[in-house]
């Protein structure tokens, strides 16, 4: 019987499609008409290098003009790109003496085109990686050796390879969260061949997944990210260089009061709480578990919306839908429960690939200064054990 809390689902009504999944399709470059912004966007690696950022944005009167709410949202998307990736350059253009106020000429325009795409105004994993690519040749597909970004800090190849690592990721999610959908609704309605179907992409694209992540150094440096790539990406929450936050000079909603903004982490992707919620894997409350729900708030709103949809998805006890199907058949179906059992499984496997690396990149790196602390990740929070936490409790699902 088929759970009255959940109905058809169609991926295209939240922003994924089962090609890229979460990935916009050809994200924008230089948004029309803005030359000013778009040399801003270009220069931003040499300015940064020279350590000009915040001259150059002090000399201007305006970035943007005004911003009409004809747009299309790609304009937003890519204007928020440019914005996000200067507001931070000019934040920690000198990485220990960070900028606690942005001037009027970027502050008013960034906060004015978060609102309109539902995010705050800090750089977050949508403009980071979502929106931050583009393909060499255009008839080929997203893949590694055919993406690269659309907008640099200081560029670089491990910088780039950072980023484009997760971009594919992104990719390979699309085929699994179509998967995963199909073995939901075949749990709604008691069509067992649908599921085993359904899981069986989504653990294709799972291993796909995981196979990506394992080539993280191939090309990105756990020193070069730590000292080149990872000090522009904090924000100002828990953050021990800017206690208070930062004032967003002339924007009139926060009059005058200072914001507290988490930094871009891999956490504000939907993937991993996407396959939570739909594999029914449960994660008792913790800081980390508080600190991902606040992640929620930088997610695109469509895409956060398909995630607590299937968080919804429960049958008629209240368990997961999908894990109480399989459970339930658990001895007269075997392969269901097998099948399921991978997808946890190939989770698992991509939780401890991220601690090792978070132990590498950041764990054991060097720390020189507090803006840059090896304790808490980009987001502000620390890690480490929790990390470990949340893969014991994901290994804990394939015994209960």
């Amino acid at each position: 019987m088929r759970p009255s809390n959940f109905g058809p689902l169609d991926l295209s009504d939240y922003e994924i499609s089962p090609e890229h999944g979460f990935l916009p399709q050809d994200p924008l470059g230089d948004p029309p008409d803005f030359p000013t912004l778009n040399e801003l966007g270009r220069e931003l690696p040499k300015l940064l290098s020279a350590r000009t950022v915040r001259r150059f944005i002090d000399e201007q009167r305006q970035l943007l003009p005004s911003i009409p709410s004809t747009w299309r949202t790609e304009v937003y998307r890519a204007a928020m790109r440019i914005l996000s990736f200067a507001g931070h350059a000019y934040i920690w253009e000198v990485p220990d003496q960070p900028a606690a106020k942005l001037p009027p000429q970027l502050a008013k325009p960034w906060h004015e085109i978060a609102q309109r795409l539902g995010r705050p105004p800090v750089l977050s994993y949508a403009s980071y990686a979502l929106d931050n690519w583009r393909r060499l040749d255009k008839t080929k597909p997203i893949q590694l050796d055919n993406i690269v970004l659309l907008q640099n800090f200081l560029g670089g190849l491990d910088e780039e390879w950072f980023v484009v690592v997760h971009i594919q990721i992104e990719r390979e999610a699309g085929p699994g969260l179509a998967g995963l959908l199909r073995a939901m609704k075949g749990a709604a309605g008691n069509k067992e061949e649908e599921v085993l179907l359904g899981l069986k992409s989504l653990a294709s694209a799972q291993t796909a997944m995981r196979n990506s992540l394992l080539r993280m150094k191939e090309r990105c440096d756990p020193y070069v990210y730590y000292n080149r790539v990872r000090p522009y990406i904090h924000g100002w929450k828990n953050s021990p260089s800017l206690p208070n936050g930062l004032d967003y000079e002339g924007v009139e909603s926060y009059a005058g009061q200072l914001q507290q903004f988490r930094g871009e982490t891999g956490a504000q992707s939907t993937i991993v709480p996407c396959l939570d919620a739909g594999l029914g894997v449960a994660h008792a409350p913790d800081p980390l578990t508080l600190y991902l729900q606040e992640m929620r708030d930088y997610m695109p709103p469509r895409h956060r919306a398909f995630l607590e949809t299937l968080e919804k998805a429960t049958d008629d006890h209240g368990r997961s839908l999908l894990a109480g199907y399989v459970r339930d058949r658990k001895v007269r179906t075997p392969d269901l429960w097998t099948a399921y059992c991978v997808c946890v499984d190939l989770l698992a496997q991509f939780r401890e690939i991220h601690i090792g690396y978070a132990d590498s990149y950041i764990h054991r790196q060097h720390q020189s200064h507090a803006s840059n602390p090896t304790a808490v990740g980009t987001g502000g929070t620390p890690f480490m054990q929790y990390l470990q936490k949340h893969l014991d409790e994901t290994k804990q699902a394939l015994i209960e």
